[in-house]
């Protein structure tokens, strides 16, 4: 009963996916991760880069009322230059613009003019980076990051030269400037300063601040990524948004590619749930904001503890975490290197349409490679059933050992072809699983028809055909007469279980009609075609007498055409039946 060659068979259907794969501008490092595709039913995407374009460019900088102000940009160009820390897109959109506006040698006197003391490199839990450089003034603290961060570290606002102590209308001042942005789908970030004593970086130093003004930055949505998204709702897997991004950045752009965002919840408040809740809150809320990457990690693990298989795609430090504790960790060419070194998968077009192409191809691999342990198993049952039933009535082995491993490694071959197979539209269009629940059902629908067949040739063989060829029943033949009587008895059940295993192969890849409405691969119609006619050519050769068996004559292979059309068409008819009741064979 066990499928033995389920491993090569397995190895063959990956790697034949990753093969295809390769050709679709996507590397797969473990083919295992072809099954992870296939049943994939969640994917989770980091925004920046996936749902928007790679490149974030810097819109405005912006004094405290929103005039643009040379300084700001100034001091957050030294920032970002300095700091040393994890790579980011903002601070790569900050460094271009000495290109962009074509004053290379002003920031190259800057960088001059104000040499590096120390930093505080950014990290996801303070959400800013303090950079320390030499002034004339002495010691100056560059501080730029999330707004919520900086602007309660401040205590005087700068505006055009002059300074004074922060009110309450200040602070209101910055959320009607800042809210406006974030709700047009820019990310917003502030910048400040202060002069002090140190040569090297305090906790004291990051407070009491002076307010300098913001940047703003844009990055659009891929024209892609609404039809992509859309198809991938129709595969049946859902995409999740987990950003670090602010609240309204994420909604504004979710908004614009149709993503639910009714019911958008932030890295704070998911952490103040219960497990309970947090397991009920994934299954309904679609993005997830302001995360870090251990809230990343999280919702990966409740996720996959609901029942989902998770596709995680990213490729920052900040998404290392959340991609090795996925189901299928997928970066881009483009990723930082310890990512790439951890992910599953690697795009090499940073696009949701090419991860489609994934998903449909690992469903392919994974049904192929059911094909084969729903076909074996039922056959093989039969086979064994057989057996048994042979095994009580006839007094000699109705095959030998030899000749049933022959016939089990013929039919094994034969499988080897199903990686090259087509597969039904309608297999694919939802998420596949492993899953033992069904081939009981399988195996007890189909099995015995083929044992039902398989006591009919037992009958005409020991009654009809060996008698009429020996010249009489085994009992009244001699010792030679029944050897003869016996080969031929061996070779006419080879030859009917060689037939109808290697035919209902073909009957039971597809839940349509075979031949009709799906035809086998050309590679799939050559093998078992080639099969059949080889393995029944052997029977006359001197490896066939060497096996035990013998040439049948002409009217048993009318018998066997005969029999085996009256096979077909029974397990057409159950499959129909058990389509009916069950909707699929898997």
């Amino acid at each position: 009963l066990t499928p033995e060659m389920l491993p090569m068979v397995s190895t063959a259907c990956l790697a034949k996916g990753s093969a295809t794969m390769g050709q679709k501008q996507t590397v797969v490092k473990n083919i295992n991760a072809m099954q992870g595709f296939g049943s994939m039913d969640v994917l989770c995407v980091d925004k920046t880069g996936t749902l928007t374009g790679d490149y974030t460019t810097l819109e405005y900088y912006m004094d405290i009322l929103g005039n643009e102000s040379e300084q700001v940009l100034h001091l957050a160009y030294l920032n970002s230059y300095y700091h040393s820390g994890i790579k980011n897109h903002l601070d790569e959109a900050i460094k271009q613009i000495s290109t962009s506006l074509r004053q290379t040698n002003v920031y190259e006197e800057l960088i001059t003019r104000f040499p590096k003391l120390d930093e505080r490199p950014f990290d996801y839990e303070r959400q800013c980076v303090s950079v320390l450089v030499e002034s004339t003034q002495g010691p100056l603290v560059i501080m730029k990051g999330n707004v919520d961060v900086i602007v309660p570290r401040c205590t005087q606002v700068a505006y055009r030269g002059e300074r004074r102590e922060m009110t309450k209308e200040d602070a209101k001042s910055v959320h009607l400037i800042v809210d406006e942005m974030l709700e047009d789908g820019m990310k917003v970030i502030a910048v400040a300063y202060r002069h002090t004593t140190h040569r090297i970086l305090h906790d004291e130093d990051e407070h009491e601040l002076i307010l300098l003004g913001y940047l703003a930055f844009f990055d659009a949505p891929k024209n892609s990524a609404d039809a992509a998204i859309a198809h991938l709702k129709r595969l049946h897997v859902e995409v999740k948004v987990l950003t670090g991004d602010q609240q309204d950045v994420a909604i504004s752009i979710c908004r614009r590619l149709n993503l639910k965002t009714q019911e958008v919840m932030t890295g704070n408040d998911f952490e103040s749930l219960s497990d309970d809740e947090k397991r009920l809150c994934l299954e309904r809320v679609q993005v997830f904001v302001e995360l870090s990457p251990k809230h990343k990690v999280d919702i990966v693990r409740l996720l996959q503890k609901n029942g989902h298989t998770v596709g995680y795609l990213g490729d920052g430090m900040n998404d290392l975490p959340a991609i090795v504790e996925s189901d299928v960790g997928i970066s881009v060419d483009t990723a930082v290197e310890a990512v790439k070194e951890c992910a599953d998968v690697i795009l090499l077009k940073k696009d949701l349409q090419v991860l489609e192409q994934g998903i449909l191809e690992g469903r392919r691999a994974f049904y192929n490679m059911s094909k084969y342990i729903r076909i074996t198993a039922s056959s093989n049952f039969g086979n064994i059933l057989s057996i048994v039933i042979a095994g009580i009535f006839l007094p000699f082995f109705p095959m030998t050992s030899i000749q049933l491993l022959l016939l089990n490694l013929l039919y094994d071959c034969v499988c080897l072809a199903l990686p090259w197979d087509h597969v039904d539209e309608a297999s694919v269009a939802y998420p596949l699983e492993w899953s033992g629940r069904t081939l009981g059902r399988l195996m007890c629908s189909f099995g015995p028809i083929s044992s039902l067949f398989d006591m009919l040739t037992f009958a005409c063989l020991y009654f009809v055909f060996c008698p009429m060829i020996c010249g009489g029943s085994l009992t009244s033949l001699d010792a030679g007469g029944q050897l003869q009587f016996i080969s031929l008895f061996q070779t006419g059940w080879f030859l009917e279980s060689m037939w109808t295993q290697i035919l209902i192969l073909h009957l039971l890849r597809t839940e349509q009609i075979p031949m009709i409405q799906n035809r086998p691969s050309s590679v799939v119609m050559l093998v078992t075609t080639l099969g059949i006619g080889l393995f029944t050519i052997m029977t006359w050769t001197p490896l066939g007498r060497w096996l035990g068996l013998t040439a049948m004559p002409l009217g048993y292979f009318v018998y066997l055409v005969l029999v085996v059309t009256a096979y077909l068409l029974l397990m057409i008819l159950a499959k129909r039946r058990y389509l009916k009741r069950y909707a699929h064979l898997m």
